[in-house]
């Protein structure tokens, strides 16, 4: 069944204490596919999570798995398994009873369970850590118990709600390499929960965007950060200079006073839109061969790159360049029309972190 409809979510509504939490959400997730939900918190990510496993009923619309609708069909009998953000593990149990538990469960003989546990800790790296104390391992090595627990009895999907949260940033990426890996291998469906983008970025098939329990874009990771459908989308996902425009013609664009050639079409004549432009594809050259003139108001090293603010007729923009420029310098700007994205202008709000924010 591989790349065919397993689960499909249509028309779910769920509301608590009289706030609509997912409003009319529509997703479908095919066989053997990563998919991410992605977006800041109170989106409604978890909760489209919890619906899939069966811990919480939609008010309206319809769950389905493999075409058979399982609304009120309890978690334990769907073909479904969760590892939350604390694990959950059993703290008198060794790392392998932890493991074997479910099996124990079911009353597979030992013989069978000796077999699988094997197999689970080599698929997690984890040989002979069998008698250890999960009290004593470190917080990657307790996820990789919780992932082998969750997937020995083989379920058809697993649901991970942001299972890296605790990890620190080195641990957190090495983990994001392990889980793809451990997902290919495993040939089965995972639907991970996150509000880190590059997480969503690095390990996913398909990146599902929310925002207001309504699903923004649905897409590949190259289509959402190249292609973004509205500026909540850009603005999440990456550093996006966000700029109010007016569609002159086809493929021409008005923002900062200046006309632009962009690769846009079927707006209408003077519509007021959404200039979409990512600081990398900024180039910076000398004022009086640039299409705009900047003040560098900061400049900040970041590994790979210069993070710059700089000022526009009192416009903020970010400028992301691998050359350094000096405080208060004069510096001109080429935007190529590749790099100029334009879209409709819209009522959802672009998401902010207390920083630049949308630099509108």
């Amino acid at each position: 069944m591989e790349n065919e409809e397993l689960i499909s979510l249509k028309n779910i509504v769920v509301e608590f204490d009289g706030e609509r939490i997912i409003d009319n959400l529509n997703l479908t997730i095919k066989d053997r596919e990563f998919v991410t939900l992605l977006g800041p918190s109170g989106c409604g990510k978890t909760t489209t999570l919890r619906i899939i496993a069966g811990f919480v009923e939609p008010q309206a619309g319809d769950v389905l798995f493999e075409c058979k609708k399982i609304n009120g069909v309890p978690p334990y009998k769907r073909p479904v398994n969760t590892i939350f953000q604390r694990y959950a593990l059993f703290p008198h149990l060794n790392v392998y009873e932890n493991i074997a538990f479910g099996l124990r469960v079911h009353k597979v003989p030992n013989t069978e369970i000796r077999q699988r546990v094997s197999e689970m800790l080599s698929l997690v790296n984890l040989q002979g850590f069998e008698k250890r104390d999960v009290s004593k391992l470190s917080g990657g090595q307790q996820q990789r118990v919780a992932i082998a627990r969750a997937v020995i009895n083989r379920p058809k999907v697993l649901l991970l709600d942001e299972p890296l949260a605790a990890l620190d940033l080195k641990l957190r990426q090495s983990m994001q390499l392990e889980l793809k890996n451990i997902q290919k291998s495993l040939g089965i469906t995972f639907v991970y929960v996150t509000h880190d983008q590059e997480e969503a970025l690095s390990m996913s098939d398909t990146i599902v965007v929310m925002n207001n329990g309504k699903i923004q874009q649905i897409g590949s990771p190259i289509d959402i950060y190249n292609e973004p459908q509205n500026a909540f989308v850009a603005d999440f996902i990456g550093e996006s200079n966000i700029i109010n425009g007016v569609m002159l013609s086809d493929y021409h664009v008005r923002f900062a006073g200046v006309d632009f050639d962009c690769v846009d079409k079927g707006f209408a004549l003077e519509e007021p839109v959404d200039v979409v432009i990512r600081p990398e594809d900024i180039k910076i050259v000398e004022p009086e061969k640039g299409q705009l003139v900047f003040t560098v108001e900061s400049c900040i090293f970041k590994g790979v790159h210069y993070e710059m603010i700089m000022d526009c007729d009192g416009f903020k923009w970010m400028v992301h360049s691998t050359k350094f420029e000096q405080v208060g310098d004069r510096v001109g700007m080429l935007i190529y029309p590749d790099d100029i994205h334009i879209m409709k202008k819209s009522d959802v709000p672009v998401y902010t972190d207390g920083g630049e924010g949308d630099r509108r």
